[in-house]
């Protein structure tokens, strides 16, 4: 009996001393809150506004000029009709499917998630009538 009721004093001062040294959730908030906030414009807007399809050029400053423009893992450069040639002999039909779904180092819709498939078919035009 003796056994048992010095186990039970101690459970409850452990739970005691737990307890006493447990910060409340406010103190811990507190401590751990970011240090600042990024605010992006229109991000809190409670409705989206439709400004419509993005033009080819909206596209490709958006989301391609940043492989496109520079090369960068073999995207073929806009302005450089020697290395669109060969993509160009496949057909638009090939390009878009390539564009859409993604290809080699280039992720599905150059990473444009958002782009339609007609504002990714426009933003080929665009580079391809640059690359001329």
């Amino acid at each position: 009996m003796r056994k048992m009721l010095v186990t039970f004093i101690m459970a409850v001062l452990s739970i005691a001393t737990v307890q006493a040294a447990d910060p409340a959730n406010d103190e811990i908030a507190e401590r751990i809150k970011p240090v600042g906030q990024v605010y992006l414009q229109g991000a809190m807007s409670e409705q989206a506004v439709d400004t419509g399809p993005k033009s080819g050029d909206q596209v490709y400053n958006t989301s391609c000029s940043a492989c496109h423009g520079s090369g960068v893992m073999g995207a073929p450069k806009m302005g450089d009709a020697g290395a669109w040639e060969s993509r160009v002999a496949q057909g638009m039909d090939a390009l878009l499917d390539h564009a859409i779904k993604g290809f080699n180092a280039m992720p599905p819709k150059g990473g444009c998630m958002a782009c339609s498939d007609d504002e990714i078919k426009a933003a080929i035009e665009y580079m391809l009538d640059g690359s001329k």
